[in-house]
């Protein structure tokens, strides 16, 4: 005769595979925020899936965002950062909450960046695009980037300051690495490239912010990174 314990029933089983499904559905975690200061500390990550294209057949990546909590308003809070990186980051949403870039390529180190400045503003704070020009506080010029069109970015200053031509190179160059972009030959190391060959206006906007400190930004996630790690739902609240 055999036994059916409570573990191996029907039922528990059900459960078991659903909750397997949804750990395998989740994708590959990329980024993570161990604390939520805007609400109750909670931990949210961010992950990578892959989808298919029902028209081409082929695959392409796409973004969860996630968290284990089930504090009241979590749902809320998640919805809120999704919307942001739909602004600062010109990404879009497929019905389910998945998010991807317009050109269908990952650009997986620029979509971190954008999911760690959304989770920096409050749910009370309206996201908005990122203009292409900044003022560099180091030279005192004010560093401007136009899109010349199939993903290429030029870097240029306006105004009296110093060093206009280092800080040109050094600010592609901090694009270059938060974006994981390319770099086009030119003379004056101004010009930077995204391989998808499509326009990132918001994006770049958003990165232009932090170039500037490349280091320091590589530098801080590095030191999250190290001490981060997702919580697992019964250590939530």
């Amino acid at each position: 005769m055999k036994i059916t314990t409570a573990v191996d029933s029907p039922a528990a089983n059900r459960w078991k595979g659903n909750a397997m499904r949804r750990i395998v559905d989740i994708g590959r975690r990329i980024e993570l925020v161990p604390i939520d200061p805007h609400f109750h500390d909670i931990t949210i990550g961010l992950y990578r899936q892959q989808t298919v294209d029902a028209t081409t057949g082929q695959q392409s990546p796409v973004f969860s965002v996630h968290t284990y909590s089930r504090i009241s308003g979590a749902v809320e809070r998640i919805e809120n950062i999704r919307q942001a990186m739909q602004t600062l980051g010109g990404m879009l949403k497929t019905p389910d909450g998945l998010l991807y870039f317009p050109c269908k390529d990952g650009h997986e180190a620029a979509c971190r960046r954008v999911f760690l400045e959304a989770c920096k503003l409050g749910p009370n704070t309206r996201a908005e695009p990122r203009p292409l020009n900044i003022l560099d506080k180091k030279s005192q010029l004010t560093i401007k980037v136009d899109s010349t069109g199939k993903g290429i970015y030029r870097v240029s200053t306006e105004g009296e300051g110093r060093g206009a031509a280092r800080r040109v190179s050094a600010i592609a160059g901090g694009l270059m690495k938060l974006g994981e972009m390319g770099s086009i030959e030119t003379d004056a190391k101004d010009t930077v490239v995204f391989e998808c060959a499509e326009s990132h206006d918001a994006l770049v906007g958003l990165l232009l912010i932090r170039a500037p400190n490349v280091r320091v930004v590589l530098r801080e996630a590095e030191m999250e990174a190290s001490r981060g790690v997702l919580a697992a739902p019964s250590q939530q609240r």
